[in-house]
């Protein structure tokens, strides 16, 4: 086992957006594994985790083998790739792994190294079609087009929102980054897009009239609001979230819709009783996760994740509001900072480090307050026990990983 992480560990940081070339003979040589089982391919600024997250329940109340591929983990590096919401079990990541070592051989002559990432996508593909899963949700690690997982043939393609981010990436501008986005549309199938902006909603529709795609807007076809669902074939009131935040109806809106395309198109039944269910007991580790007492871990790790946590805080009336903040120096963490300055300037803000990657830092601090040492600040804020204090802890998802684990370690 420890072979093989440190194999996969030694390809952190190589990336490649050429294309999907070696993906592609990559898959050829396993045999095409992502071909034996059908596929919700989703993407989008944020969203995409809570939408995989409502989705694989609702699949698993109704009895079905649910394989899901997500990014990035929590806690280890199994939590990315699961069968039910079960960690890959170590013995089996140690044997595909080492199927993919051997099958990269034949790959290095004309594409080089294989990718982190690329391991880990080739990794679950395999491992879905060992176990016969009913259905794979897959998560884009970054925008589509060119993505890693852009080989598989998705029956169903989602856009769960779209905003800035990644620009060095996915390009400047709205309608930049969704071409990137829309790029996963595949000929002849489905597609489910969240509330765009209207730049973004053009261009998915002239890709999905270029490729003959059925595709559902929300707000048009389908919508959520105010507990209610409403769409063509159903409509669902006093619908109660297992996630806290009023945005999580928009991502529940569109797993319900994308649930209940896809097991018409299966022409599995669906039982309402057992989709409240999945909705109310719908958990996602790291978004808006009320982790202790007082303690709320949120992965807002750009902009508009940051407006998202801004509306939850401004309905924690009479509450004294604490958050740490942390990120990578290559996000617009200076943007973030300012917002949060801007639309909570009651709240105590402060700045931290953490391990992963090139994080900010003391240099980068300028009128926030810096915390050295981030444990030592959350040790002493629970040992305060001030029941009208909220302490968000929040940035980017590696930190909030490497929070929760410390936490979890107490």
């Amino acid at each position: 086992m420890q072979k093989i992480e440190s194999w996969l560990n030694s390809r952190i940081g190589l990336n490649f957006r050429s294309g999907l070339g070696r993906m592609e003979q990559a898959i050829d040589i396993l045999d095409h594994p992502e071909r034996s089982y059908p596929t919700i391919h989703v993407t989008g600024t944020n969203g995409k985790g809570s939408t995989i997250a409502f989705l694989r329940n609702l699949f698993e109340r109704h009895g079905k083998k649910v394989g899901s591929f997500i990014s990035p983990h929590m806690e280890t590096v199994h939590d990315r790739i699961c069968l039910n919401g079960i960690p890959i079990p170590q013995a089996d990541f140690t044997r595909i792994g080492e199927q993919v070592r051997e099958m990269e051989k034949n790959l290095l002559e004309e594409h080089g190294f294989l990718s982190y990432f690329e391991i880990l996508t080739l990794m679950a593909f395999i491992y879905f079609s060992e176990q016969e899963v009913d259905v794979a949700l897959i998560e884009v690690g970054i925008g589509g087009l060119l993505d890693t997982t852009n080989v598989i043939k998705g029956t169903v393609s989602v856009i769960t929102s779209l905003g800035l981010d990644h620009q060095e990436t996915l390009g400047d501008t709205i309608e930049e980054i969704a071409e990137q986005k829309a790029g996963i549309f595949k000929s002849g199938r489905t597609a489910v897009v969240g509330p765009l902006p209207n730049a973004a909603l053009l261009i998915c529709r002239e890709h999905a009239e270029s490729l003959g795609i059925d595709l559902h807007e929300y707000g048009k076809e389908f919508s959520f609001n105010n507990k209610t669902f409403q769409s063509g074939r159903i409509h669902l009131s006093d619908i109660e979230l297992g996630l806290v935040g009023t945005f999580q109806e928009e991502n529940a809106g569109i797993a319900l819709e994308v649930f209940f395309l896809f097991m018409e198109q299966q022409s599995w039944l669906v039982d309402l009783y057992l989709v409240r269910e999945a909705l109310a007991q719908t958990r996602w580790a790291g978004r808006l996760e009320r982790i202790c007492d007082g303690v709320y871990l949120d992965g807002a790790h750009n902009l508009p994740a940051v407006e998202r946590l801004v509306e939850f805080v401004k309905l924690q009336e009479d509450r004294k509001i604490v958050i740490l903040f942390g990120a990578l120096k290559r996000k617009d963490y200076s943007a973030m900072i300012s917002y949060l300055q801007r639309e909570l300037p009651q709240a105590d803000l402060f700045l931290t480090s953490f391990s992963y990657g090139e994080s900010v830092s003391e240099k980068e601090a300028e009128e926030v307050a810096y915390i050295s040492d981030y444990q030592t600040f959350i040790d002493e804020h629970l040992l305060k026990k001030d029941e009208q204090q909220l302490l968000f802890i929040t940035g980017s998802l590696y930190f909030v990983a490497e929070v929760r684990q410390f936490l979890k370690s107490r």
